[in-house]
């Protein structure tokens, strides 16, 4: 959804007569959002991509969110290192906190999948913390790297093959759609020069030889209304030999988001990278700060009464926060004011940079903890906007 893109070879027209060299038809897959009235991409499979030679439920699958007992509002702190480790991406989610647009959560995979997965319940969105790879679907391969946001659109068969053992992402599950921001392009859809990235800056996945698609597994555990599919095809999902659309996996560095700075402190809009229905996903990176004589470079405290927010701390000085440092997830629920730690609004006055990389989410419905979640929480953060904290950030793992 980002741009078209053309991989492979396809016909002049779609919809019409496309053979191999030795006369045998290819067969297309519209792959269509919103119905027919959206983004949509069009594939050329060697084989029946309806065929199967197995079909049932599936043993195997990361477990949806179950809701925590209702508590009193107050400031959440949860350690993304205490989450279960090992298995595969297929497994290896962690839910964390949820709505009906969203479920946010943590994956710690120690190897690769060895099936694909197919999301139909939404777009998949991931921060990758530790860790690099390729993501295996039928549009090619994807390769990603650490500090990259993976997105795989909904319903689209994906593998995670990792380089190594340690992984953590941060995943963002959008059950109403992902898109770009509307701000962010022209009437003619191109990125407008003054959006917060280019064309040039996302990473698209590239079509394999047939060698490596008939190396692929066949099986596909595919998730619709949080239950789980087993499928068997008796070919492997990757036998595309061409697409082209607007829908297809992507990557996207973290570091090539273009900060934007102004005279006094801007609010955190400036941070909006990506859109989704309830929800936006913003990137705080090393950026000069406000260039005033009198500025507070420090976020002020603030009510925002339509918005629950949730950071993911990743790397640098957290100015604003205390006791916080990378892999920490900070959960603030409207309702409730919030801001930075006593000191840290008086002790950003005169820098002239900041350090700090995290991703925050801002969603429009209320946001519930998972019974997962329980055993990742700090319950004395609330508590530490009582005292002034001083001294460095403690690094959570």
């Amino acid at each position: 959804m980002i741009d078209r893109w053309t991989q492979g070879r396809i016909p002049e027209k779609p919809h019409t007569i496309f053979r191999d060299e030795s006369g045998a038809l290819y067969y297309e897959e519209c792959f269509t959002r919103e119905g027919f009235d959206g983004p949509y991409s069009i594939l050329y499979h060697r084989q029946p991509p309806t065929q199967e030679v197995e079909i049932g439920a599936a043993d195997r699958g990361f477990s949806g969110p179950s809701a925590a007992p209702e508590e009193f509002l107050r400031r959440r702190l949860f350690d993304s290192g205490r989450a279960p480790a090992g298995g595969a991406m297929l497994e290896a989610r962690t839910p964390i906190l949820f709505n009906e647009d969203v479920t946010i959560s943590v994956a710690r995979p120690d190897r690769s999948d060895d099936a694909f997965v197919v999301n139909g319940d939404g777009d998949d969105v991931f921060f990758v913390d530790r860790g690099s790879g390729e993501v295996e679907s039928p549009f090619g391969v994807l390769p990603f790297r650490r500090h990259d946001y993976v997105v795989i659109p909904k319903g689209t068969p994906a593998r995670f093959l990792l380089d190594g053992p340690e992984n953590r992402l941060f995943g963002i599950e959008c059950r109403r759609g992902f898109h770009v921001p509307s701000q962010f392009r022209n009437p003619a859809g191109q990125l407008r020069m003054d959006a917060a990235y280019t064309h040039r800056d996302f990473v698209r996945p590239v079509l394999p030889d047939s060698a490596r698609a008939g190396e692929a597994p066949r099986t596909i555990y595919a998730k619709h209304g949080d239950f789980w599919t087993r499928r068997v095809l008796p070919h492997s999902p990757l036998d595309v030999v061409g697409w082209d659309g607007f829908v297809y996996p992507v990557a996207f560095p973290i570091s090539k988001f273009q900060p934007k700075t102004g005279s006094i402190h801007l609010p955190p809009t400036i941070h909006i990278t990506f859109a989704a229905g309830g929800a936006v996903i913003c990137s705080f990176v090393p950026r000069v700060t406000d260039t005033h004589e009198n500025a507070i470079p420090c976020p002020y405290p603030h009510s925002s009464v339509d918005c629950d927010e949730v950071i993911f701390y990743v790397d640098g000085n957290f100015t604003s926060r205390r006791g916080v440092g990378p892999g920490a997830i900070s959960f603030h629920p409207a309702g409730i004011p919030h801001g930075p730690h006593p000191g840290a609004y008086e002790a950003s006055i005169g820098s002239r940079a900041t350090r700090e990389l995290a991703v925050m989410v801002d969603t429009s419905r209320p946001l519930a903890r998972t019974q997962a979640a329980l055993a990742l929480e700090d319950r004395d953060y609330h508590e530490s906007w009582r005292t002034r904290v001083e001294g460095p950030s403690t690094e959570i793992t």
